[in-house]
């Protein structure tokens, strides 16, 4: 999944980003408020990480406009603003969730793993198909409950087709939640990954269907 983080301290954002890495996402960083909203406008997000004091552009009118042009996008808040009126101005605005600095990262990335579930309907962290089993908090697949080893890359792009079961996905989608700007992303190598992914979950009675000029998808 692919997730911006908007906060003006870059230290506080670079380990916030280092630890969503280590689960597989895709994560972007900016540091200005007028520049997180035109990303957010031309771009396709999973999560948006909001600070609200920035510069440029209050985290609280990015969040409003947000919500005007009617994005599909959990938002987290994640501010220094603690006092009760805060939060619920934060809440009020559209925010999913709100979280008060200081804070622990293990609670940051549940916050964040329950936002994105819900955000397509999937409250249960786990996501069982044939013989394979996902489990969205350790990032870990099992066919059988034997372990299957695979790369960040093929793990993103299962996550993707089973969270989006028996919908048809491009290679241009797949592509927008699985890359960030820094990475070297091409559809030829999404191509590559579903190849891959085939070879290695073939014993679990899980398919990965090509629809000729449309995409990929898994059955339920």
């Amino acid at each position: 999944m692919r997730i911006l983080i908007v906060e003006d301290n870059l230290v506080l954002a670079d380990k916030i980003a280092a630890a969503l890495r280590q689960t597989d996402h895709a994560v972007d960083m900016v540091h200005d408020g007028e520049d997180a909203l035109n990303l957010v406008l031309q771009e396709t997000f999973d999560l948006l990480i909001l600070d609200l004091s920035l510069p440029g552009l209050d985290g609280i009118e990015i969040l409003k406009t947000v919500r005007a042009r009617q994005i599909n996008l959990p938002v987290m808040i994640l501010t220094a603003r603690g006092n009760l009126d805060e939060r619920v101005a934060g809440l009020d605005a559209g925010a999913d969730d709100y979280m008060v600095k200081p804070f622990e990262l293990s609670e940051l990335e549940a916050r964040a793993r329950a936002l994105l579930r819900r955000n397509i309907g999937k409250r249960n962290p786990y996501i069982t198909v044939g013989k394979l089993s996902f489990n969205s908090v350790d990032r870990s697949v099992t066919i059988d409950g034997q372990p299957v080893s695979l790369t960040p890359r093929e793990r993103g792009v299962l996550e993707i087709l089973l969270l989006n079961i028996s919908q048809v996905i491009s290679k241009e989608k797949i592509a927008l939640h699985l890359f960030g700007f820094d990475d070297e992303a091409s559809v030829k190598s999404i191509e590559l990954y579903i190849s891959r992914l085939r070879k290695k979950i073939a014993s679990g009675d899980v398919e990965v269907r090509t629809i000729r000029g449309l995409g990929y998808m898994i059955d339920e």
